[in-house]
């Protein structure tokens, strides 16, 4: 071989070497960015559950951490999909409960719900998570759209009576919207049905032991 082609072999060979620390660093620069923004995304999605949350229970009052004390249930009474439920306590006493999310078929889609009940079985609210329901019609369940989410809000199974939850178009205590009755019908029956499985299982669901290893984002 001669020195020429030599030469050429030397400069191929360092070309090959420059590209192949360029990949590596362009790869490591990649994972490391993707790593850094799917925390930030894991962050902002706590974040914001927990902004939910502290509408439902009084922030002050929660001493345990809400994100580490969750069990995972799957009953029909609830959801076709498994829920999560975040207990709050008080210096280790019952406080609330988070279901979250609740699901119902809406008009258009399915309406995710969190729910947070008292330990005495008082609604502490009620929030939309996500829906497809008709833009001017069935989306005023959600709490920018309008004010009708916070009627939930103190109600329990005895306020009104069970026979009262009902939109009052089917002869219950509940708004609903003109020209979108089936959006408010359905979530008024999910809440419904979530107050009374919570009636029925609080004292199991306080009591089970907590997931090892939640999610570090919780599921919307």
């Amino acid at each position: 071989m001669g020195e020429e082609q030599k030469q050429m072999l030397r400069e191929i060979l360092l070309s090959a070497t420059i590209l192949g620390v360029f990949g590596i660093l362009g790869a490591a620069l990649v994972a490391i960015t993707w790593s850094a923004t799917e925390e930030r995304i894991a962050a902002n999605q706590r974040e914001m559950f927990l902004r939910n949350v502290y509408k439902l229970v009084p922030k002050e009052q929660v001493t345990n951490e809400l994100l580490k004390d969750v069990i995972t249930v799957n009953d029909p009474r609830l959801s076709a999909r498994p829920v999560r439920v975040y207990r709050a306590r008080h210096d280790g006493k019952p406080l609330a409960l988070i279901f979250s999310p609740v699901e119902s078929p809406g008009y258009a889609g399915p309406i995710r719900l969190m729910v947070g009940i008292g330990a005495d079985g008082v609604l502490g609210g009620v929030r939309v998570l996500s829906h497809q329901e008709t833009p001017g019609l069935g989306d005023k369940i959600d709490e920018q759209k309008s004010d009708w989410i916070l009627s939930f809000s103190g109600k329990s199974l005895g306020n009104p009576p069970v026979e009262k939850w009902k939109v009052k178009k089917d002869g219950g205590i509940f708004d609903q919207f003109t020209g979108a009755t089936i959006t408010p019908r359905k979530i008024v029956a999910a809440v419904k049905r979530t107050l009374l499985y919570f009636q029925q299982e609080k004292d199991r669901l306080f009591k089970l032991p907590a997931e090892t290893n939640p999610p570090n984002a919780p599921n919307h």
